[in-house]
């Protein structure tokens, strides 16, 4: 493993389900602690970090839309303002540690957060700030991944880093699916041909144009950002 970092500026992406610990629903405090605690061991070696987060543990847009008879865009504005809740409780916890955070919405809501505006964005990150993304791109039918990719892209990343459940991207789910094939390197092109579900279609079309690589690694393991960025083979890549 190398001693130094292989990246300079990360975007981690972080779903609203990693939030939930053994929790069946909410946030569980000890795992946002955690993540935290993770995310100041990379910002001490020198990484600028930003994040995006979803809001699976609280609300999920498509599948709440059918499950109450919503309109999807009503659904999806209600999964954005869910996502608020993720971003301040992660801003909590990593000011208790003595990481200064910005929450950057974009939706405004000027009592809990800033609006998005790139050039501040950019302006925080320079100042060594962890800047959380929230409310996705404020636009209905539009996932989190896709605000991922979006703020990566702006911000200049050197990398998406998609945190997840399980160790990498499998042929099919590995928890379902015994014997699935852990693929540790993948080309775009075929994540989008397999369907793979590793971010949506248009969140991996927009990575590939620009050429912005994707890891895909367990966030439960303690020290995994810490190991992605210093160039540990763990996971798996999309490029």
């Amino acid at each position: 493993m190398n001693k130094r970092p292989i990246f300079k500026s990360i975007l981690l992406k972080l779903s609203g389900e990693a939030f939930l610990g053994k929790q069946a629903h909410g946030i569980d405090a000890e795992i946002c602690a955690a993540f935290a605690e993770q995310i100041k061991e990379v910002r001490a070696l020198g990484i600028k970090v930003a994040l995006v987060v979803g809001a699976g543990n609280f609300f999920r847009g498509q599948v709440e839309s059918k499950r109450f008879g919503l309109d999807q865009s009503v659904a999806d504005y209600m999964g954005m303002l869910a996502t608020v809740l993720n971003g301040l409780a992660l801003q909590n916890a990593l000011e208790q540690i003595g990481v200064p955070t910005r929450v950057m919405t974009a939706i405004q809501m000027s009592a809990v957060a800033e609006p998005y505006i790139r050039r501040r964005a950019l302006r925080h990150m320079e100042k060594d700030r962890v800047v959380i993304f929230v409310a996705g791109t404020g636009n209905p039918y539009f996932t989190t991944d896709t605000a991922a990719a979006l703020r990566a892209k702006e911000l200049n990343a050197d990398v998406i880093l998609k945190a997840t459940k399980v160790d990498g991207i499998y042929s099919a789910d590995p928890m379902k699916v015994k014997g699935a094939k852990k693929y540790t390197q993948l080309k775009f092109i075929d994540a989008l041909k397999k369907n793979l579900k590793v971010m949506d279609a248009t969140a991996i079309s927009m990575c590939m144009e620009h050429h912005l690589p994707i890891v895909v690694f367990n966030l439960l393991k303690k020290g995994n950002i810490k190991r992605v960025v210093l160039g540990e083979k763990i996971g798996t890549i999309v490029k």
